[in-house]
This record gives C-alpha cells, sequence and structure tokens, in this order.
C-alpha cells in the first residue's frame, strides 16, 4: 500500500556514510522529534535527479529551513558508495542527508518502488518528496512517470 497523507512512516533504515566509512542511520534518527522533507529519485547521477531535483533542494536549503524544516533527506535506490559521491558532485555539503536504499527496500515499503527493468536500471524508487512531522507523513508528492512538478523544492515550499 502506497503512503499516504498522516500515516506514519514505516521503520527501516538508509546507509549513510560517515568520517569513519559506510554507516546506516535508522529511520527513529531521521524522524524522530523533526520535520523531515524526504525526496526519492530514480537514480544517482540521472539527468532530471542531477541537473534539477536535487540541485533545487540545495538552492532552497535556507528557505526550507525558515519554514520549519530540519532536515532534507535525498534517497535512492543506488548504495552508500554512489549516493556519497553523487552528493560530493552536487556539492550537498551539510544541506542534504544522503540515504542508499541499497535494495529498494524503504521504496517497497512505502508503496513507491518503480520497476525500471525496461531502461535496464532494475527495480527503483519513484520519484517524490514527502514532508514528514515527528514521523508522520504531512504532504505526500508523488510524481506520475516522466513528469518533475509536484516534488520540486518549489512546489514543496508551497506546501509547508
Amino acid at each position: 500500500m502506497t503512503v499516504q497523507l498522516g500515516d506514519k512512516m514505516p521503520s527501516g533504515s538508509f546507509g549513510i556514510m560517515t568520517d569513519s566509512g559506510p554507516g546506516e542511520l535508522s529511520t527513529d534518527e531521521l524522524y524522530s522529534g523533526k520535520k523531515v522533507v524526504l525526496i526519492s529519485v530514480p537514480g544517482a547521477f540521472t539527468p532530471t535527479c542531477s541537473k534539477n531535483h536535487l540541485p533545487g533542494f540545495i538552492d532552497q536549503a535556507d528557505a526550507l529551513a525558515a519554514k520549519g524544516v530540519d532536515t532534507i533527506a535525498c534517497m535512492a535506490v543506488n548504495d552508500v558508495f554512489v549516493m556519497h559521491a553523487w552528493g560530493k558532485d552536487r556539492g550537498v555539503g551539510d544541506k542534504v542527508i544522503m540515504l542508499a536504499d541499497g535494495n529498494g527496500d524503504y521504496a517497497r515499503a512505502l508503496g513507491l518502488e518503480l520497476d525500471a527493468t525496461g531502461s535496464g536500471m532494475g527495480m527503483r524508487g519513484q520519484r517524490f518528496a514527502l514532508i514528514v512531522d515527528d514521523g508522520v507523513a504531512t504532504h505526500v508528492a508523488v510524481e506520475a512517470a516522466g513528469q518533475f512538478e509536484v516534488s520540486k523544492a518549489e512546489a514543496i515550499l508551497e506546501n509547508l
């Protein structure tokens, strides 16, 4: 079942890069007591994700913080090394936490997996943005196939 407005976010964990190498971040650590914008992209280094989606959230990080967002997190069904390299390439710094959903477990738990096998990309996560307040989804914006409108930073700012 797809995550809906008002749903408690599923439990899980993500791969993250730490100063000492690959680590893990639980959903409790990510969401507890915070307002989080969780974005998902079909793949690191892919065109729309790299040129528009992630950069929009980097550029709007201060505006999002001014509206009460504690954390911006970007998730993709990629490994922690790819997500770390992509974050460095895009200059995320401390503005966005790069989350590796390596096996797609969290995308599947949200009901937002994407079958991209026809494009040679395997199972991925759909393009979306969620506003999560203390572990509860308060805004759910899932893109239609091939679209980039409802999950971009400007659209999320309008919904805060």
